[in-house]
């Protein structure tokens, strides 16, 4: 099935005649999304609606439709600014396979404001658009059924808020595991069940004289009664479990709100305090420690400066001093060494130049030590010695100092955010508010658990008492009217109903391994953390998914972050779709959600190009972005592209084709 055109007139805030291409094929290639963009209450809610209405009339499950009856909200649906005169009007033109050839039909809706019974007016037109289909005007609702089952609607034309609410759900809710069951087929088992419990019943009126007669309808009227009686409790149990999930939504609430409020500092409240003093007296021995290190040695880093230059002028004499006492020594050994010369008997001239050379070497010694000022400093070796020890000093001091400080910064950011907690803490009387509205809420949940477990205990009673009557009227058969010549009938349908139940069990666990495997697949191929999950499995009765490691460890659902959650959800739908066979587009309204980053690119490069054949998404600028639709581009995903143009000041929505936000 393919969803070929969608036309619009007059219908919510899109004024006159406005037609959408959602034919898939393009230039002879399937490219399965059309993309729709709009912002919040532009129109694109409006369009789901418009499809559900054209399919199914007076049962579609609109989304504005609330508690209205048909009449009131078809009227809802007349666009504010149209013509009177004009009559609102929907068009859904799709194809599919009928006797292994294409066919198409379009489904004309029209009515006008306060319509006449109630309703609206439906036609069916042909390929050609000329000639009406009558025969399918009055037979519509079963033939869409045979289609698109209302009952398995939801999940192929779905919306993010509806995914996020089956995310966060233990268990689908009731409306859900039904069209869980009509998708894989469970239900015609159950069907063909209850048709052979009134074709035995039948049997047995025929079959019984008075006596038995009266002994049977007597069972059957107790039959009758527990099976209403088990109705009413089970309608009384799901409302105390959806009042018992929405006071445990409550509690978390509240619970969230004694956080926030200070309630659980507040009862912290004495703990921080001590942190807040043994913080406290840490910085003040710190501070001390500080002070003496200022009453030390660390007061000459204000003069480090003349410290250098002391040292530097300081090593500056102390070596002019050993040069002149050097200058002193070798003049005395020159001396000795020219008049020991002279005794040998060397030539005047020779000893002249060694004179000349000694006095020359001498006095390049001192001019290159000599300095251009007088000495004034007049220090000595040990005075540099303690001078070196005091700079060493300083330096060891200044690092410690440095140190302490560090560790006096972080005890200061640690007191002030210890102070900002019991700031923010509940006064004594808002912490005893906050404490009993927790208290209440917890109190509500449990009384609220009980009421559930109570009825639940009473279903299964009158769900054994059921077995138990139902037993009684299959042996009162078999003892009384087993010799009747038409038994056979009986004993058969018996026969057939406990091989229909194990067909039903076995039918049962084989979609269901299939569905389970189909949802990791599809869940891992999703997630960009592949060891999250190693198995899944469902639950044949109330379809909650359960999640197990690689160790066979479960995996709580609350362990999931809200982007993975929707993740499962997503999976979960998708594998029902390949688990079913049927081959329908998919619409999603809202489809991104709260995901982040890694899970918005999965979903967009893997999930939407691969969900169907053809993939309606109608998104705001938030969800599916520049760099998404870019993505999209680049892999050729997108047949067609729309953007919904919102006028705030007239409350009107234009189509505008071939564009985008980018």
């Amino acid at each position: 099935m393919i969803f070929l055109e969608l036309v619009l007139q007059n219908f919510g805030p899109y004024s006159g005649r406005q037609v959408i291409n959602l034919d898939p094929r393009k230039d002879e290639y399937l490219r399965p999304i059309i993309l729709l963009g709009g912002m919040n209450g532009g129109g694109k809610t409006t369009l789901m609606d418009a499809i559900r209405l054209a399919l199914y009339g007076h049962r579609a499950q609109c989304s504005t439709r609330g508690n209205l009856s048909y009449n009131d909200f078809l009227n809802q649906c007349v666009n504010s600014k149209a013509n009177p005169a004009e009559k609102t009007r929907i068009e859904l033109v799709f194809e599919h396979i009928e006797d292994d050839k294409p066919v198409k039909y379009r489904i004309v809706r029209t009515w006008e404001k306060n319509p006449k019974d109630g309703k609206d007016s439906l036609g069916i037109l042909g390929d050609d658009d000329t000639w009406p289909v009558d025969s399918l005007v009055n037979t519509w609702d079963d033939y869409i059924e045979n289609l698109l089952p209302l009952g398995i609607s939801n999940l192929f034309l779905f919306d993010g808020e509806q995914v996020r609410n089956l995310a966060e759900q233990e268990s689908p809710p009731l409306i859900v595991i039904e069209a869980i069951r009509g998708l894989l087929g469970l239900e015609l088992s159950d069907r063909l069940a209850v048709d052979l419990e009134i074709l035995v019943n039948r049997k047995r009126k025929e079959m019984a004289d008075n006596k038995d007669l009266a002994n049977i309808e007597e069972i059957e009227k107790r039959l009758t009664q527990q099976q209403e009686d088990y109705l009413v409790i089970e309608e009384k149990l799901a409302h105390f479990k959806n009042q018992l999930e929405e006071l445990e939504t409550i509690q978390r609430e509240v619970l969230d709100k004694f956080v926030s409020e200070g309630g659980k500092i507040a009862a912290e409240r004495n703990q921080l305090e001590q942190q807040q003093k043994e913080k406290t007296a840490a910085a003040e021995n710190i501070r001390q420690s500080m002070c003496e290190l200022a009453a030390d040695v660390l007061p000459l880093k204000l003069i480090s400066n003349l410290l250098n230059q002391v040292q530097a002028q300081g090593a500056n004499e102390f070596r002019y001093q050993q040069v002149q006492l050097a200058r002193d020594v070798l003049l005395e050994r020159d001396k000795r060494l020219l008049n020991w010369l002279s005794e040998l008997a060397i030539a005047y001239d020779k000893v002249d130049k060694i004179n000349s050379f000694l006095a020359n070497d001498i006095d390049n010694l001192y001019t290159a030590n000599s300095q251009s000022e007088l000495p004034w400093l007049l220090t000595d070796e040990e005075s540099l010695s303690q001078l070196d020890n005091v700079r060493y000093y300083l330096q060891n001091a200044l690092n410690t100092t440095k140190e302490k400080l560090n560790v006096l910064k972080n005890l200061e950011e640690e007191i002030i955010n210890l102070a900002r907690q019991v700031q923010t803490a509940a006064e004594p009387e808002a912490y005893k508010k906050l404490r009993e509205a927790v208290e209440e809420a917890q109190n509500q949940v449990s009384e609220a658990k009980v009421n559930y477990e109570i009825t639940r205990q009473k279903l299964a009673e009158l769900a054994t008492a059921l077995d138990k009557t139902k037993k009684e009227l299959q042996e009162y058969t078999v003892e009384n009217i087993e010799r009747k010549n038409k038994d056979h009938i009986i004993t058969s349908a018996a026969k057939v109903q406990e091989t229909l139940k194990i067909f039903r069990e076995k039918l049962t666990l084989r979609k269901l391994n299939k569905l389970e495997e189909e949802v990791k697949n599809c869940f891992l191929y999703l997630l960009h953390k592949s060891d999250l999950v190693h198995r899944i499995t469902i639950d044949t009765n109330s379809f909650g998914l359960f999640l197990y490691d690689f160790n066979g460890q479960p995996v709580p659902k609350h362990r999931l972050s809200a982007g993975e959650k929707q993740l499962l959800a997503i999976a979960f739908l998708w594998g029902l779709a390949k688990v079913s066979g049927h081959r329908l587009p998919v619409a999603i309204d809202t489809p991104l959600g709260r995901l982040d980053s890694s899970h918005r690119s999965n979903l967009v490069e893997r999930y939407f190009p691969s969900a169907s054949h053809q993939v309606i998404l109608l998104s705001t600028d938030t969800e599916i972005g520049k760099k998404e639709v870019e993505t999209l581009r680049e892999n050729e995903a997108i047949a067609r592209e729309y953007l919904l143009k919102y006028d705030s000041s007239t409350r009107q929505t234009t189509v505008v084709e071939n564009q985008y936000f980018w």
